[in-house]
């Protein structure tokens, strides 16, 4: 007799609802779902949580408000009032924080500039200890070609440590981004190992690891599951030799192969959407592409 998985038997049975009566998304999948604001650098804080609330979303991953990129000068986060105005505006969607996106870098040697960073990495775990956040990113970030690899490796590691000591007291953890040129699944098995601190992870970033490294979701996901707790969700197309991001699932990623790797895991964190608006602003826009992926994502879950 043919054996069908629990999954797809439920799946599919839902595909025999009638479809006013087809249960929302996140019941059928239990995936969070969230967006970075780096896909909607030009919308109010207001706009990003009345369109997450309207698709699909349950989380919202802040990488700046109206292209201002140091989130302790935002407007909605600049007082104890206002934290206190948005975070009801939050749960009147049911939306949580997911994610503060810092741009503080690790790999910088000591000095000023290295100070300047950790500050940084710092102040944001403090506001997302106010905005009741779980997770800040902060970025390896490069491998200078003056240092020694082994030297930036161990700086990124100690920087993270120093961030993982200062959050101790909090539920805040400081998250490095599989991003610039860390992104061999043996660099950063070898960082957080070196880290080791409870407090200290993983956002798995796999579009910026494949399209270098080639190494499969597979592969990374067997040596990096015990420090995955964010994930950023993209594909790309080549074009002429160029990355171009486009819509999940029309690009050439293995993301969904990823994806379910981590939910057949029973990954419990938040599949974060990452369109680079901010960063390529002739890729489609916002309304479109944050619309486009719970759709996809409910494509690849009830797909036969």
């Amino acid at each position: 007799m043919k054996t069908v998985s629990r999954k797809k038997f439920l799946l599919s049975g839902l595909s025999l609802l009638p479809i006013p009566f087809l249960p929302s998304y996140k019941k059928q999948t239990s995936l969070k779902l969230s967006f970075s604001t780096l896909g909607c650098p030009d919308w109010t804080f207001d706009d990003i949580v009345k369109f997450a609330g309207q698709h699909d979303y349950s989380g919202i991953e802040v990488r700046g408000i109206l292209r201002e990129m140091d989130l302790t000068k935002v407007p909605e986060f600049s007082s104890p009032q206002q934290i206190a105005s948005t975070l009801r505006k939050m749960k009147d969607r049911n939306l949580v924080f997911v994610d503060l996106g810092s741009s503080a870098a690790m790999h910088y040697p000591e000095g000023s500039e290295r100070t300047k960073n950790l500050d940084e990495a710092k102040r944001f775990i403090d506001l997302a200890a106010k905005l009741e956040c779980p997770f800040i990113r902060v970025f390896p970030n490069q491998i200078p070609k003056d240092a020694d690899r082994q030297q930036t490796l161990d700086l990124i590691a100690k920087g993270l440590r120093e961030l993982g000591e200062y959050a101790k007291e909090t539920k805040v953890s400081a998250l490095l981004e599989s991003h610039g040129e860390v992104i061999y699944k043996k660099d950063l098995k070898e960082i957080m190992e070196s880290a080791g601190h409870e407090h200290i992870g993983l956002v798995w970033d796999i579009c910026n690891m494949w399209s270098v490294t080639k190494e499969t979701p597979a592969e990374v996901y067997a040596d990096l599951k015990p420090y995955i707790r964010h994930t950023h969700i993209k594909d790309l197309e080549m074009v002429d030799g160029k990355e171009k991001y486009v819509l999940l699932g029309r690009g050439i990623v293995p993301i969904f192969s990823a994806i379910d790797l981590l939910y057949k895991d029973g990954y419990a964190g938040y599949y974060s959407f990452e369109w680079e608006k901010l960063w390529h602003p002739e890729i489609l826009d916002p309304q479109i592409a944050l619309a486009d992926y719970p759709v996809a994502m409910r494509k690849n879950f009830l797909k036969a």
